[in-house]
């Protein structure tokens, strides 16, 4: 993503936060009429419609999404939201299903992989190499351990009372 994408996707996502939809809307757009495959613009544009009302404008924005990311849990959790509130309960549960089986798919990734691949390099965690540790020969005496039992005497019974 270019910086100019980066800092007009950080405009508009500012004027969202504000309640500023239509200015938001109209910098996403701009965004992807350059760059027609930035998919956290068209998600924010769907999202956009979303938050006006405009149900059905939010329904086709979220689908053209899912056309950039099919198995992204986030386009069919927001799918199925845009169905909900338009009254399509029956769609809305399919979508809701989508986003858990991507869910499900995520979390069967090999330990150490990330489904999908490696992602953007730039945004990897620092691995810092292991220092190698020499154990020693011998360890030292313990203190505590003394020769016998090695458990303290009990102290002596009380002494008996006469009845």
């Amino acid at each position: 993503m270019s910086s100019d994408h980066q800092d007009r996707y950080d405009d508009a996502l500012f004027d969202y936060s504000t309640g500023d939809f239509d200015s938001a809307i109209t910098k996403l757009q701009s965004i992807l009429d350059e760059d027609p495959v930035h998919f956290d613009a068209q998600l924010s544009i769907a999202m956009c419609h979303y938050r006006k009302g405009d149900f059905p404008t939010a329904i086709a924005e979220g689908h053209k999404a899912e056309k950039l990311k099919p198995n992204e849990q986030l386009v069919h959790t927001n799918l199925s939201l845009f169905y909900m509130k338009s009254g399509d309960k029956q769609t809305a549960e399919k979508h809701g299903l989508q986003a858990r089986i991507a869910s499900w798919k995520e979390n069967m990734a090999p330990p150490g992989t990330k489904p999908g691949g490696e992602g953007d390099p730039d945004l990897q965690m620092a691995q810092a190499k292991p220092k190698a540790v020499k154990l020693p020969e011998k360890f030292p005496d313990a203190p505590w351990k003394k020769s016998g039992s090695g458990l303290p005497k009990p102290p002596p019974p009380p002494p008996s009372k006469p009845a």
